[in-house]
């Protein structure tokens, strides 16, 4: 069982930077693959950033949409995996949830469903 906890989030302006991250507890947190996902309203969940467990080598992978401005990282003695948000704008704000998953394969890295465990999650918005 791994229990996921977001902080970070806030209001900021467009170009602004904002750190979340994501404590998780539980065992052999460095076996799992964390991802960030954002939810904007009407929209579906979006994958924005993961960072892999120790079978992946714990590389991070990036929506496409992010990968020039974001980044992630982990700190695998605190079990906490960080998003650097960069250059931040309007279109980036959402609600931006964590979520882990020890089983998860490559080619699933960004699909919601690969996810066990979910953080609460916590609002970004970035004003124009």
């Amino acid at each position: 069982q791994v229990q996921l906890v977001e902080s970070g989030g806030g209001l900021v302006q467009a170009g602004d930077s904002l750190r979340l991250s994501c404590a998780a507890s539980g065992r052999a947190f460095r076996e799992y693959t964390v991802a960030w996902f954002r939810q904007r309203p009407g929209k579906d969940r979006e994958f924005v950033a993961a960072s892999r467990g120790s079978r992946g080598g714990y590389r991070p992978y990036y929506a496409d949409s992010v990968k020039d401005r974001f980044s992630v990282s982990r700190d695998n003695a605190q079990n906490v995996v960080s998003l650097e948000m960069n250059s931040l704008k309007p279109e980036d704000t959402a609600f931006y949830h964590c979520a882990a998953s020890s089983t998860v394969i490559l080619s699933s890295v960004p699909t919601p469903g690969a996810y066990a465990y979910w953080g609460q999650g916590t609002q970004v918005t970035v004003s124009s």
